[in-house]
């Protein structure tokens, strides 16, 4: 019998499979338990509906992650900050800086997370900075630390 997970199933499949099974232990153990629904053709109708919406929703993410990746290949983002005596900068520039900075500047908002930064800026410059918006698609931003005159 065919029938479609409604939940995960250890040793069977995930939630929105399609699988097949014996009679016996989808009417005795899947149905009652809410597991599984019959593979009918309403249910298998919902079940293209729902994935061809998932598919929908990632192009749309991805088609998005693109055009801000296009939009953060000219900009550039310049902080100010208080320097040392010997020209090092006071604390450092943490992804959290640049992600406030990038929105107060350019409007664009981007989770501190996807800046990838191995380390801290702790220097004067022009940095070049990796964002990772999407599976495969990143972005780079220019990064200006000035001193605070």
């Amino acid at each position: 019998m065919k029938v479609i997970l409604t939940q995960d199933v250890k040793s069977q499949g995930k939630k929105g499979q399609l699988i097949n099974v014996s009679d016996g232990y989808a009417r005795n153990f899947l149905f009652p338990k809410g597991l599984a629904v019959e593979a009918d053709a309403t249910a298998m109708n919902d079940l293209k509906n729902k994935e061809s919406s998932r598919l929908h929703k990632i192009e749309l993410e991805k088609q998005a992650a693109n055009d801000i990746a296009k939009k953060l290949e000219s900009i550039t983002v310049k902080l100010q900050e208080k320097a040392g005596a010997d020209g090092r900068l006071y604390g450092s520039v943490t992804s959290l800086d640049i992600a406030n900075a990038l929105d107060e500047q350019h409007k664009i908002q981007v989770d501190k997370r996807k800046i990838q930064l191995s380390e801290p800026l702790k220097t004067f410059g022009v940095h070049t900075v990796t964002v990772k918006l999407y599976t495969e698609i990143t972005g780079k931003i220019n990064v200006v630390i000035s001193d605070v005159k």
